[in-house]
This record gives structure tokens, C-alpha cells and sequence, in this order.
């Protein structure tokens, strides 16, 4: 399944920076000005998985395919976007298309570089974002409510369940909250998904600090990274990028943070498969059966599923491959009922 981030965030607040230092070799602009990111930059981030290696040595691998995420660097946001200021509309057409929202918070204080508000004050910097996607989702709902009442009017049981959920939702944005706070059964969430409100997305708030900050940081509800050193390690090989962590007491980087955190809130797992031609790491939802977890591969593969054998990447290794792992009776065959548990290996089986 394809994972698209959205990095989002007030103008100057190091966006662009992050989003160079999360692309290798990206050259995003990352300007002193308002709008320097007009068209979004988009860029295919691999999700670090220590777990592949070992998986293409016994499978005697020639090639190994990491899982990606598209992030989207996207026009910084200002108070009045929700009605066109700015860029507004681009801005929020941009995240509409997203699965999650990165936003990115300004914590750095630097004089040189301007703060669209001529202060730092994080508190205020996610009050203007989010309620601006909070009147954004309420003329999104109005406009769909004008709708559905006429198909109530005609009788239609679907159209009065569609807005009783909105009416549910209206209440939280009116509250000024979000509406992934709205409490919402599974057929009403199924009824209300196409519109694609903004504050129904996950979001993961990144503080973007110096690296004094950053050695000091404990806001549980932030991602500590500083764009500026994720940047500086880009240029170190492996060796000299563990030492420089090191120094600054930090066991990982922030854009691997950013990555598995990004995958809790998704409630998304990685399960792989591993042969000779390749090892490939596969993301589907946490839940998903064997045959959803087949059309991650190809829709062919879940149409025409018949059964998976799996095993646990651990014992795979541990038999030094496929051969002893069966051997050992350790390889499972599963049927369509299989709940896909993260760190397995697959081969499946279908029709064609």
C-alpha cells in the first residue's frame, strides 16, 4: 500500500529543511521568505528495516527492496487559508491527497530567519494550523449537508446515517476540536471517509529545535528533530553518523523516529517476502487478513488467493532459510482468516 506524509506547517518554519534532509540529494528550497515552496515537493523516503538483511543472506538475495514513504513538502500555511489567503486552497488540496499530516513546529530561535507571527510560540503555531483545517472540514461538511438532505427527503436510510456521523463531527470542530475526535461507529467512519477531512488524519507534531534543544527535549507530545543536524548527517558516512549521535546522547535519528512513529499512527505493520531473486519489505494495515495482505503485492494475488505460508522472520533466520524452516516443521500454511502479524515472511498461493 502506498503511504503519502504530508509536511505542513506556518511559513519559515524549516519545512523545506526537514524535507531535503528526509530525501537524500533533494534540493527543495528552503528560503528566508514567505511561499519559497509553491508546488509541492515530493520525494520516496525507504523505511529502514534492520530485520532485511539477515532475511536476504539466507535467501541468498540478490537484491533487497525496502518499503517507502512519499512525503510532501507543501506551501507553508498562514491564518486565513481556509478562505483562500495565502495559499490557501493549493495548501489545502495538497493535504487532502495526504494519509497523515507531519506538522512541522518552530522551536529554534534564529534571528535571521523570520517568523510569520514575529514570534516562537509553538502553542500559537498549532492554533492557527489546526483551526484553519478545522473551518476548512466544517465548509467541506456544510456544503455536503446541503446535499444529503435532499436525498432524506427522497427517503434515502444511507444519506440520514451519513449526516447523523457529520452532525457528530460538527459538533467537535464547532468545539474546536478535530474530527478524528468525533466518536464515531466503523459504518459511520466507512460513510464519511470519501470526504477526506483534513483533522480526521492522523498527525504527528514535529518540534523543530537546535541542538541544545534537542539534547534536553521531554514534550512527549512532539517528535524532537532538528532539521539542521538530520541535514548535517546526510553528509557523514555510517561510521562518523554514529559518533555524531553519540555526542549528542541520542541513539537515533529524528527521521527514523518520524518514520516508525508515522507507522503507530497508521496502525500499519511490515511483513516481507524472500526468495533468491529478492527480499521485500510489504506495509499493510495492523489487522489485515492473508488475503488483503496478498494485494498489497497485486490485486491478482488477493483475487485468486488460496492459501500463504508463513513463517516469522526470526525463525526463517534462525534455519538459515526456507529449506531448514520446513525442515523443522516451522513453515505454516494459512488460510484466508489469517490475521498478518508483523516481522512474517510469505509466499503465497493463488489462482490465476
Amino acid at each position: 500500500m502506498g503511504l503519502k506524509i504530508g509536511i505542513v506547517g506556518l511559513p519559515n518554519v524549516g519545512k523545506s529543511t526537514l524535507f531535503n534532509a528526509l530525501v537524500k540529494g533533494s534540493k527543495a528550497e528552503a528560503q528566508n521568505y514567505p511561499f519559497c515552496t509553491i508546488e509541492p515537493n515530493i520525494g520516496i523516503v525507504e523505511v529502514p528495516d534492520e530485520r532485511l538483511a539477515p532475511l536476504a543472506e539466507v535467501s541468498k538475495s540478490k537484491k533487497i527492496v525496502p518499503t517507502v514513504i512519499e512525503f510532501v513538502d507543501i506551501a507553508g500555511l498562514v491564518r486565513g487559508a481556509s478562505k483562500g489567503e495565502g495559499l490557501g486552497n493549493q495548501f489545502l488540496a495538497h493535504i487532502r491527497e495526504c494519509d497523515a499530516i507531519a506538522m512541522v513546529v518552530r522551536f529554534f530561535q534564529d534571528d535571521n530567519i523570520t517568523h510569520v507571527s514575529g514570534k516562537i510560540s509553538p502553542v500559537d503555531d498549532i492554533e492557527i494550523i489546526e483551526t484553519e483545517l478545522q473551518l476548512a472540514d466544517i465548509a467541506t461538511i456544510e456544503k455536503r449537508q446541503y446535499n444529503l438532505d435532499r436525498d432524506i427527503k427522497s427517503g434515502s436510510k444511507d444519506a440520514l446515517a451519513e449526516k447523523t456521523a457529520l452532525n457528530k463531527i460538527m459538533k467537535e470542530l464547532f468545539d474546536g476540536n478535530n474530527s478524528r475526535e468525533a466518536e464515531l461507529t466503523s459504518d459511520e467512519l466507512k460513510l464519511v471517509k470519501s470526504l477526506a477531512l483534513m483533522t480526521m488524519k492522523p498527525i504527528l507534531y514535529i518540534a523543530n529545535c537546535s541542538e541544545e534543544q534537542l539534547r534536553s527535549f521531554s514534550d512527549d507530545k512532539f517528535i524532537p528533530i532538528s532539521a539542521k543536524i538530520e541535514s548535517d548527517l546526510n553528509e557523514l558516512d555510517e561510521g562518523e553518523k554514529k559518533e555524531y549521535l553519540e555526542s549528542l546522547g541520542i541513539s537515533d535519528t529524528g527521521i527514523n523516529r518520524l518514520i516508525i512513529e508515522a507507522y503507530k499512527k497508521l496502525n500499519l505493520i511490515t511483513y516481507f517476502t524472500s526468495g533468491e531473486p529478492e527480499t521485500r519489505a510489504w506495509t499493510v494495515r495492523n489487522g489485515a487478513k492473508a488475503p488483503e495482505a496478498a494485494g498489497v503485492i497485486h490485486t491478482d494475488f488477493e483475487k485468486g488467493f488460496i492459501a500463504a505460508e508463513v513463517i516469522s522472520w526470526q525463525d526463517l533466520f534462525a534455519q538459515g532459510g526456507w529449506t531448514g524452516a520446513r525442515t523443522h516443521g516451522l513453515v505454516r500454511t494459512e488460510g484466508k482468516n489469517y490475521i498478518f502479524k508483523d516481522g512474517d515472511v510469505a509466499l503465497f498461493k493463488f489462482n490465476v
